[in-house]
């Protein structure tokens, strides 16, 4: 099976089999041999000789101490590091959505000042757009951080009207 190991913020392929595991960029470049009964492994780099000791610290985290020195890392196989890229990439940012103008349109009320804890739906702004007067509604709860127009102001489709903390 093949792992992507991040050490460090660098990413390694490390192929892992029976016999133990291989660095492997084109080429084996390392491998790693535990011994039987213990928690010592030998790292072969060329033919240099470590000592290894491996901890795991969490799913998919490791501790390795090569010679003295303590390393981080993160050791991924294929699947589980599809899933992780795939769940980044649908990632959905966290706390309510900023309220942006749905039309162009002139301000008529704002009705929230920074500071405000406001509810889901609760109006924040009221906006005359095509003779009718709309009521724009906070699409989560939160705290107002920014009011970005004034009664009065013209505004474009898309232009942020109020900014929201979770």
């Amino acid at each position: 099976m093949i792992y992507t190991v991040d050490l460090g913020g660098t990413p390694l392929s490390v192929e892992v089999d029976g016999d133990g595991a291989r660095l492997v960029t084109g080429s084996p470049l390392a491998t790693v041999r535990q011994v039987p009964g213990t928690p010592l492994w030998v790292l072969t780099i060329g033919s240099a000789v470590h000592e290894l000791v491996v901890e795991r610290t969490g799913a998919g985290r490791v501790a390795l101490t090569i010679d003295g020195y303590r390393l981080e890392a993160e050791a991924l196989d294929e699947r589980s590091r599809a899933v992780r890229a795939m769940a980044a990439t649908t990632a959905v940012a966290a706390g309510p959505a900023p309220l942006r103008a749905p039309m162009p349109g002139l301000i008529v009320r704002v009705q929230a000042a920074v500071g405000d804890r406001v509810a889901a739906g609760a109006t924040l702004i009221v906006m005359e757009a095509m003779k009718m007067e709309n009521e724009l509604r906070a699409t989560g709860a939160g705290t107002v951080r920014a009011v970005r127009v004034a009664p009065g102001t013209a505004v474009e489709k898309g232009m942020v009207l109020v900014e929201l903390d979770p």
